[in-house]
């Protein structure tokens, strides 16, 4: 846990100074603020209709925008939901605590040894240490075994799933993955498992309700990562209203393995409830006069598979644009502006050392954080404190940004070059126009590799972990099937350790 009562009482002091030197939007000086992050699963950039989307409709985080300021420029550390949710937490580059890649796939499975290291010092820890109440609802994906879970990261409170809801015994390509049952956990014992995802994203919701409600006299902070709309797409019954009836008879024919494709027709439907749901929470807040000490902030963990990043290029997966920069709402009535859009490169790892600061406490300087604090950005009051931008799939550096200028690369060798302020898109490539240009990102890049060399922490590890068993959290073993239909052997969880 990260405690430091004197860091706490400095950080507050070098807070007020900076606040100081605002004119307005400062935030009140009399108590902490709440924070709540809404973070949605694989929505892209044009998901929502303040971002120009015409396939959905999303009144309430419109209206959200219209109250606080939209990002266009806002990235997370990585395209795929593992490495992006560590970087959220952390403040880091997922490269630099590896967890840029999943133990051997892409981002972390069922019974994975790998998970985020118990010695990181996350975002909620910070804020559980500078007194506030910190809950977690929704989608975790950093770890299923104990010492990866909520609790142990500075969660006081956790309801949802250890993993994406695909990774359960219904997915199309079972016989190979072999997916134990999906467990939903009350801190760290399974009370369930195979929840009826149809019903996920109103039990996260009023999950997360209940939560604001119980510590409405405290300082809170809530992280409710919706699952949505990551594939397969699910709504609640009452959502199913709106479905072309020829959809609605399809679905009632997927017998024991879910159809992902015929689902990707729910998408406007999804996107609606998620809407919903945002209303919801910020109802809550008026309704207990929490709206003027509460800063929402609603983003997506990376781009679309479903969905749309137009007019960016790209999608999940990918180190172009639409795999990266997402949708951003920040809201706080009466402290950030209102109606403003932000064109500043600003990032998910910049959200601890930010909130850190509003709440009075210190980000951790016994270790290399890649977050910057942006308030004063925020408030259009200073550009983007990031002279490079990296952009990683899995272990590997891919692209480098640096203001409009964003180098595609592989392998250290400049690959395509773009203006983004011209090409948003990334269409036309001008690296034979600016050879000069392409060498600084190209020396940035070498740079940030060499200091992630130089300030590197390990992921979690457990040891001799023995595949074909998930344990619940209270200690009841739950068996797996092989293909065959043969019960898969057991054996035992030891040590965690680091590589």
């Amino acid at each position: 846990m990260y405690t430091s009562a004197t860091r706490r009482i400095a950080g507050a002091a070098c807070l007020a100074a900076l606040l100081a030197l605002s004119a307005c939007h400062q935030p009140p000086e009399s108590e902490q603020p709440n924070f709540i992050i809404i973070f949605t699963d694989d929505q892209g950039y044009a998901d929502l209709s303040s971002y120009g989307g015409q396939h959905v409709s999303t009144p309430s985080i419109d209206r959200m925008a219209a109250e606080g300021v939209r990002l266009t420029n806002f990235y997370v550390a990585a395209p795929l939901c593992s490495p992006s949710r560590a970087a959220l937490l952390t403040g880091s580059y997922p490269i630099r605590n590896d967890m840029a890649y999943g133990s051997d796939f892409l981002v972390l499975l069922a019974e994975d040894p790998k998970g985020l290291h118990p010695d990181e010092i996350t975002l909620a820890e910070i804020l559980q240490d500078a007194g506030y109440r910190t809950g977690m609802f929704g989608k975790w994906h950093l770890g299923d075994q104990p010492e990866f879970l909520p609790t142990r990261q500075g969660f006081d409170e956790f309801f949802g799933i250890p993993y994406s809801h695909d990774i359960h015994p219904y997915h199309p390509k079972q016989a190979l993955m072999n997916f134990p049952p999906l467990p939903l956990l009350e801190d760290e014992t399974v009370i369930e498992t195979d929840p009826d995802a149809d019903r996920l994203t109103r039990r996260f919701t009023d999950r997360a309700i209940g939560f604001i409600r119980e510590n409405r006299n405290q300082p809170f902070f809530l992280y409710l990562a919706h699952p949505m709309p990551h594939q397969p797409l699910h709504i609640s019954p009452e959502f199913m209203r709106d479905v072309p009836a020829e959809l609605k008879e399809a679905l009632g024919h997927e017998g024991d393995v879910v159809d992902y494709p015929l689902r990707d027709g729910l998408f406007r439907q999804v996107m609606k409830e998620l809407d919903g749901t945002v209303q919801d929470i910020l109802d809550t807040l008026r309704e207990l006069n929490l709206d003027h000490n509460t800063l929402v902030i609603f983003t997506s963990d990376n781009g679309p598979y479903v969905g749309s990043a137009e007019p960016l290029q790209g999608r999940k997966g990918s180190t172009f644009e639409g795999g990266m920069r997402v949708p951003a709402i920040l809201r706080w009535p009466g402290t950030l502006p209102t109606g403003e859009v932000n064109h500043e490169i600003i990032t998910t790892m910049d959200l601890l050392p930010t909130l850190a600061g509003l709440a009075g406490a210190e980000s951790p300087r016994d270790r290399k954080l890649d977050g910057k604090d942006v308030w004063i950005v925020l408030n259009g009051q200073d550009n983007s404190p990031h002279q490079a931008l990296f952009y990683y799939f899995g272990n590997e550096l891919q692209a480098v940004r640096s203001g409009a200028w964003k180098l595609h690369i592989r392998e250290d060798h400049a690959q395509a070059l773009y203006n983004l302020d011209t090409d948003i898109g990334e269409h036309s490539d001008v690296l034979s126009e600016n050879p000069s240009v392409a060498q600084r990102l190209l020396r940035y890049a070498r740079e940030f590799k060499a200091d992630v060399a130089d300030n590197s922490r390990p992921a979690g590890w457990r040891s001799n972990l023995v595949t074909g068993i998930f344990i619940n959290r209270n200690g009841r073993r739950v068996h797996r099937k092989d293909s065959q239909g043969r019960q898969v052997p057991h054996g035992d969880r030891e040590t965690l350790g680091t590589r």
